[in-house]
C-alpha cells in the first residue's frame, strides 16, 4: 500500500495537506484508525444481500458525468448496505436497551442519520441516491428519507449583503442554525420537520418553498461540510457539531486532480444542457465559445472549490466512519472502514 501511494505520488504530487491525511489511511500504518481493503476485498463482504436495482434504476439515479453503473453497485454499494444494515440494528437495540434502562415506556424511537461528505463533483449525489433506493428495499422496508444541505446555503440576496457569493460552499455560507435545529428535531422524532428546498437551475434557496420530513426510519444527509467542526469555547460550553446527530459517516474521497477535471467536465457538460434554461444562474455561460467557457469553469475550481476542498473539506476526512476513495474512472478502488 505504501509503495503504491509513492508511485502514485511521483506521477502527481499532493498537497502538504493531502499527504498528512493520506497517511492517515495507510493501513500498514501501526496507529491507523481504519482498515483498508481494495473494493474487490470489499465487494467480498456482500454475503447473500440481493441486489435490488436494475440498470434502469441505476442510470435514473446517477448525476451527471458520473458513469456508476450496476457492477458498481454490486461491487461496492451492496457490502456498503450489508454493513448499514447491522449498524441500523445494532442502535434499535441500544435504544430498547435505553428505554429499559432509563424506564422510558414507548419513547419514540430516534431515526438513523447517515452523513455523506465530500467535494464537490465527486459522486456524492449519486451514491446518496443509490444508498437510499437500497436501503428502502430491506426486508423491513424502512422509510428513508433523502435531505442535502444545499437548501441550508443562506439565500443569493443574503450572501451578497454579506459579500459570501464567491464562498458558497463554504461553512459561513450556511444557516448553521437553521441546520442544527432541523437535525435536532428529526432525532427527538418529531412529525413533519421542514428543511428548505434549493433550485440549481436558479442556483438559489426558494424562498417559502419547503421539504417535509415524518419520522423516518432512516435519514441520509448529503453535503460537501457536513463534517465541519468549529472552533471550541474555552469555557467548555457544548457547542453542538453537525456530525453529533450522524450515527454513521461518509466521506467520498478522490485525488485532487480527478476532482478538477469531473468538476471542469461537468461544467462544460451543463453548459450544453441546464445552462441553456434562460431562467438559469448560469445561463450566461452558455454562449460562450468553449475555450472561454473552459477558462471561466477554471478560474470557479482554482479561486472557489479548490480552496474550499483544500481549506474545509478534505481536512474533515478522518472524522468519517468510511472513505470510499475513487479512481480516476470514477469507480471507487479504496474502502477505509473505521476499527471499532
Amino acid at each position: 500500500m505504501q509503495n503504491h501511494l509513492r508511485q502514485a505520488e511521483a506521477v502527481s504530487p499532493r498537497t502538504d495537506i493531502e499527504r498528512t491525511m493520506m497517511d492517515q489511511l495507510v493501513s500498514a500504518e501501526r496507529y491507523s484508525p481504519y482498515h483498508i481493503f481494495t473494493a474487490e476485498r470489499w465487494a467480498q463482504f456482500r454475503d447473500d444481500t440481493p441486489l435490488t436495482l436494475t440498470e434502469d434504476e441505476v442510470q435514473r439515479l446517477r448525476s451527471l458525468n458520473d458513469p456508476v453503473d450496476l457492477e458498481e453497485v454490486r461491487r461496492v454499494y451492496l457490502s456498503l448496505s450489508r454493513l448499514l444494515s447491522a449498524h441500523v440494528e445494532a442502535i434499535q437495540l441500544l435504544f430498547r436497551q435505553r428505554q429499559i434502562f432509563f424506564d422510558t415506556g414507548d419513547a419514540v424511537k430516534a431515526p438513523f442519520i447517515i452523513g455523506i461528505a465530500g467535494s464537490v463533483a465527486v459522486g456524492k449525489s449519486t451514491t446518496a441516491r443509490v444508498l437510499q433506493e437500497l436501503l428502502k428495499r430491506w426486508p423491513s422496508s424502512p422509510k428513508v428519507d433523502l435531505v442535502t444541505t444545499d437548501g441550508f446555503l443562506y439565500p443569493n440576496a443574503v450572501l451578497r449583503q454579506k459579500d459570501l457569493m464567491d464562498r458558497k460552499g463554504f461553512p459561513e455560507s450556511y444557516d448553521v442554525g437553521a441546520i442544527l435545529r432541523f437535525l435536532s428535531g428529526i432525532k427527538a422524532g418529531l412529525p413533519n420537520v421542514r428543511a428548505p428546498r434549493y433550485s440549481h437551475l436558479t442556483y438559489d434557496v426558494l424562498p417559502g418553498e419547503f421539504v417535509t420530513i415524518d419520522r423516518p426510519d432512516i435519514l441520509i444527509f448529503e453535503g460537501i461540510n457536513v463534517l465541519q467542526t468549529r472552533d471550541l469555547p474555552a469555557d467548555g460550553e457544548a457547542v453542538p457539531f453537525v456530525s453529533d446527530f450522524f450515527d454513521f459517516s461518509i466521506y467520498i474521497d478522490a485525488p485532487e486532480e480527478q476532482i478538477h477535471r469531473w468538476y471542469v467536465d461537468r461544467f462544460m457538460r451543463l453548459r450544453e444542457t441546464a445552462f441553456q434554461d434562460p431562467q438559469s444562474f448560469f445561463h450566461r455561460y452558455s454562449s460562450l465559445s468553449e475555450p472561454a467557457a473552459k477558462a471561466i469553469a477554471e478560474q470557479l475550481w482554482r479561486t472557489i472549490n479548490l480552496k474550499n476542498l483544500r481549506e474545509n473539506i478534505l481536512p474533515t476526512r478522518p472524522r468519517a466512519d468510511l472513505i470510499l476513495r475513487k479512481g480516476a474512472d470514477h469507480m471507487v478502488e479504496e474502502v477505509a472502514l473505521r476499527k471499532l
